[in-house]
């Protein structure tokens, strides 16, 4: 009787500082600009295809970890970003790029670490076009019972609070650039493009050292290759924006059956969570059943109280093995939680449709993903510009201006 207590005790114990479940989520503020800002002090973004974080070897019902989920997310939580920074008004144009291949001011690239409808962790990385990286931080919330409510604001995420963190970091880091910063990383963004188009001119017009891109000098603004250029990495942009309303099409597109996946993925983490925690519970009162019925004494002089303490020996010892029993079969139904979540994850593919675009008067078809439609892309590219004149380098007009000369 006295391990009897000693487990029932505990069993109080352990419910009474057990945690209730979280009602409303934690929110942060999203820092919006007030005044607007000149366009010439604006960075332009790029957000990059998330690291799904998927585990070599990945089991899906010891981890939890879908793979066709996660990619869905690797594609979904970078367009969201992109959404997020808009609102803000610090910012150029934000898009999702289809790969690093993409020049712009600012690259900003992550990994999923977790995400489960309850709880989700994201390690997001932000990089300038100079390779100096600004800084890589993980990012956590847990949803509210009231995060997936048919009421809520459904312009705001359930993990908004991660983008909202993010984004404020992200405004509070490029606050401290000087103005001359955001030029010089202006000034490599624009000479990056052109020399991926001409190295043999703009090559030598930058410096790599341990990775790092320096600004040796600038072009004259009345050389006629610049403002040629530029014509061309405007064409460039188009055609990013156009693949972004294939990633549009596919946020909004997997938006709701992403919220009803993340909706149900939470509810089964509380019943999987509950049910552990009862099926524990089930299974020390078991224990303890069992143990004080094998422990009681059986022994009296009267054989009919003898036969009465036997029987509820044996009485007690069959809801003692028929608790831990329960207690087993309780477990082993999260099994069948965790199928439901991989249900839903059928429905997420990511392929981009055909882009139709426009070259000396002929049209051309990239196909594939989005991220093989920008690589064919690039190869028109510079037939374009192989097009559009004979590459000399006499092309200069005068003499380009070290930076020092500024």
């Amino acid at each position: 009787m006295k391990f009897f207590f000693i487990i029932c005790t505990t069993l109080i114990i352990t419910s009474a500082c057990t945690v209730s479940e979280v009602i409303d989520a934690e929110r942060t503020t999203l820092d919006v600009a007030s005044l607007n800002i000149s366009e010439n002090l604006l960075l332009d973004v790029g957000v990059v295809k998330f690291d799904p974080g998927i585990p070599e070897e990945n089991d899906s019902d010891k981890t939890g970890i879908y793979e066709e989920i996660r990619e869905a997310e690797s594609r979904f939580f970078p367009y969201h970003i992109k959404a997020t920074l808009e609102k803000t008004g610090y910012w150029g144009s934000v898009r999702v790029i289809p790969s690093r291949a993409v020049i712009t001011d600012v690259i900003i690239s992550g990994r999923i670490i977790r995400s489960d409808g309850e709880y989700a962790s994201l390690l997001i990385k932000v990089e300038d076009i100079t390779g100096e990286e600004w800084f890589s931080r993980e990012y956590s919330t847990q949803t509210g019972l009231r995060s997936y409510s048919e009421s809520r604001d459904r312009a705001v995420d359930p993990y908004q609070k991660i983008f909202n963190d993010f984004a404020n970091d992200l405004r509070f880091f490029a606050a401290s650039l000087h103005s001359s910063d955001n030029k010089r990383i202006q000034q490599i963004s624009e000479l990056m493009f052109f020399a991926n188009m001409v190295p043999s001119v703009y090559e030598p017009y930058l410096s790599v050292e341990n990775n790092f891109i320096q600004l040796i000098r600038l072009p004259p603004e009345n050389d006629p290759m610049v403002q040629r250029l530029r014509g061309i990495r405007e064409r460039d942009r188009l055609v990013v924006d156009s693949i972004n309303e294939h990633y549009a099409n596919y946020y909004y597109g997997v938006a709701l059956p992403y919220e009803g996946w993340r909706k149900k993925a939470r509810e089964n983490q509380v019943i999987i969570r509950d049910t552990k925690r009862a099926a524990t519970v089930r299974a020390l009162i078991g224990v303890a059943v069992t143990a004080g019925s094998i422990n009681m004494d059986t022994s009296d002089t009267s054989r009919s109280r003898r036969n009465i303490k036997r029987a509820t020996q044996s009485v007690g010892m069959d809801r003692g093995i028929r608790t831990i029993i329960e207690a087993w079969q309780l477990r082993q139904s999260t099994n069948s939680y965790r199928a439901q979540i991989g249900e839903l994850s059928e429905s997420f593919i990511a392929e981009a449709a055909p882009l139709v675009i426009q070259v000396e008067g002929q049209s051309r078809r990239l196909t594939g993903t989005a991220e093989s439609q920008y690589e064919g892309w690039r190869k028109i590219l510079k037939e374009i510009n192989q097009l559009e004149t004979e590459i000399t380098t006499t092309d200069v007009t005068e003499e380009p201006f070290r930076i020092s000369d500024q």
